[in-house]
């Protein structure tokens, strides 16, 4: 019988907010399986590794995805990826895949677990607690109340334009482009606040437009509200 593919969010950053379902998982697979050329230097491990140690026991796969915008290269690599997890099903192993964050998200799970599915093997997804929930618990403000809407935008940048919606905003993914994102928010948007690195021992909170620096790095999440 053919093993289940696992995609498993652990969080942000913090280990302390992997879920109990998500390290029962853990305990439960045969194989570690992380998105890069070595499992145990990506940054999912890193994290969840601190809450759950007996993860470094187990037999690991690590699963090559570059970070290239070229839409072509991605899907080879997302194939090829889904051929490794589906060698180790066919061997009868069950395979958790960690991943930042939530696995619903803007996750590289969510692509090879398309492909292995089509393919007719089992796949569950373990949800983890998103990034801008913890970066709207560390800057201690409400993502959204009463009947207000909430929008997740990556690379915001691209709009060239003031946000188009009313309601709140997560902006992800948005860090090499810092500039052009704070003069979008200063047209838009009066409340705005940023987490880099959420979760993690570098974290830095961000309280205002001008606070926020140019460089921010890649792992920088906005609220604007």
């Amino acid at each position: 019988m053919a093993g289940t593919l696992y995609g498993i969010g652990v969080g942000p950053g913090d280990p302390d907010y992997l879920t109990l379902k998500a390290i029962k998982c853990m305990e439960k697979v045969d194989i570690i399986a992380a998105p890069g050329k070595v499992v145990e230097e990506t940054t999912a491990y890193k994290i969840a590794v601190q809450a759950a140690p007996f993860i470094e026991e187990k037999e690991k796969a690590p699963i090559f995805m570059p970070m290239v915008m070229d839409r072509a290269k991605m899907e080879d690599a997302h194939r090829d990826g889904a051929a490794a997890v589906i060698k180790l099903l066919e061997e009868g192993k069950d395979v958790g895949f960690l991943t930042l964050g939530d696995t619903t998200i803007y996750s590289t799970f969510s692509y090879i677990e398309k492909i292995v599915k089509e393919g007719g093997y089992n796949t569950v997804y373990i949800s983890g607690i998103p990034s801008f929930c913890a970066a709207a618990a560390e800057v201690g403000v409400p993502l959204c109340e009463w009947t207000e809407p909430l929008h997740v935008i990556p690379a915001v940048h691209k709009l060239d334009e003031k946000l188009p919606a009313n309601g709140n905003y997560v902006l992800m993914k948005s860090g090499s482009k810092m500039a052009q994102v704070k003069e979008i928010l200063r047209e838009s948007r009066d409340n705005v606040s940023m987490v880099e690195n959420c979760g993690m021992p570098d974290q830095k909170v961000y309280h205002s437009i001008d606070e926020i620096p140019d460089d921010a790095g890649y792992f920088s999440l906005i609220i604007a509200k």
